[in-house]
């Protein structure tokens, strides 16, 4: 298909002008035209660009993409590479950043809610909670987030042994913690921590998780990537880069 036609397409679908992001979400390099094989995945790394290389993508398909807002403008070094290696082989560079957070279905924050067999009762912003059909074992809960993101999170303890609802948002957002506390629940799971994080969760008496950055913010762009797939019958292929964070 076209890859204005595509673009569109997820703009529209993600509701992008909704969103005041860090970066540019949309087009951030631009190749071809024509879009058969789009290859998906959490960062435009270079080990994500040599793939899509070889697997001679069209357009890489990225939740972490390109031009944030702060950092340098000069294109040297890495960003150079990259860039090069994108504009070398003609191949676009698409991120869709705090929209695949937010987005109701195929968004980071839904899937994880879906992974995790919860029920969501309120979606605040990029903020989602939710409650368990019944009260369950906070340890049994963790055994499960370990279990469905492949990773042990980091936990901190603060809450009761028992626990009803839960507050999450993917990637970044432990300061969203405050947040958690003022909704009544009794665990908030996060991407990343701090070193307040700790403090709060145990004066507030909330567990709270850290279960990777890149770990919570896998599906959404999976999820997005299936869903053209089905849509326009495009040739889609997730590939993930290991990152421990």
């Amino acid at each position: 298909m076209q890859r204005d036609e595509l673009i569109a397409y997820i703009d529209t679908l993600l509701e992008v002008d909704a969103y005041k992001d860090y970066a540019p979400n949309g087009l951030q390099v631009e190749g071809r035209t024509e879009i058969k094989k789009i290859v998906t995945g959490v960062t435009a790394c270079q080990a994500l660009i040599d793939a899509a290389i070889e697997k001679q993508a069209d357009a890489i398909l990225v939740h972490h993409g390109y031009f944030w807002k702060s950092e340098p403008q000069q294109i040297i070094g890495f960003k150079q590479k990259r860039i090069k290696s994108l504009l070398q082989n003609d191949i676009n560079l698409l991120g869709y950043h705090l929209p695949l957070d937010g987005h109701p279905e195929l968004g980071n924050n839904a899937q994880l809610g879906k992974l995790w067999e919860i029920e969501v009762i309120e979606q605040d912003g990029l903020l989602f909670t939710g409650k368990f059909k019944a009260p369950v074992a906070v340890e049994e809960f963790y055994a499960k987030v370990a279990s469905t993101l492949k990773r042990e999170p980091l936990w901190l303890k603060g809450g009761a042994e028992m626990i009803s609802q839960i507050s999450w948002c993917s990637g970044g957002a432990q300061g969203y913690i405050d947040r958690a506390i003022d909704k009544g629940s009794d665990l908030y799971i996060s991407g990343e921590v701090s070193e307040q994080t700790t403090h709060l969760a145990r004066e507030c008496r909330i567990h709270y998780f850290a279960a990777g950055h890149h770990a919570t913010e896998t599906h959404g762009v999976y999820a997005l990537g299936e869903h053209l797939k089905e849509k326009f019958a495009l040739d889609v292929e997730f590939i993930d880069i290991p990152n421990p964070v």
